[in-house]
């Protein structure tokens, strides 16, 4: 996949914590870290946006929905 640069300006301690996963070797560079950081944060925000979502569900309708037509075709179910 293409890579863009681009500038990022940190607080120092947080530098200084990204400094210290590349000095102990856990990555390889201070650019693989941040890119980590953003890619698992764009993960949980999707998560998050499909919790979201799922909360504005009416559990009672979807359950209807599910169920709906089920009463009069189940005894042409085969059995199991």
């Amino acid at each position: 996949m293409a890579k863009a640069k681009l500038a990022v300006t940190l607080e120092e301690k947080t530098l200084a914590e990204v400094d210290s996963l590349v000095r102990r070797r856990i990555f390889p560079n201070r650019s693989r870290v941040i890119e980590m950081a953003v890619q698992e944060k764009l993960a949980r925000l999707g998560k998050n946006r499909l919790a979201a979502e799922c909360a504005l569900l009416d559990p009672a309708f979807e359950m209807a929905m599910a169920e709906e037509g089920m009463g009069e075709e189940i005894d042409q179910w085969p059995a199991y």
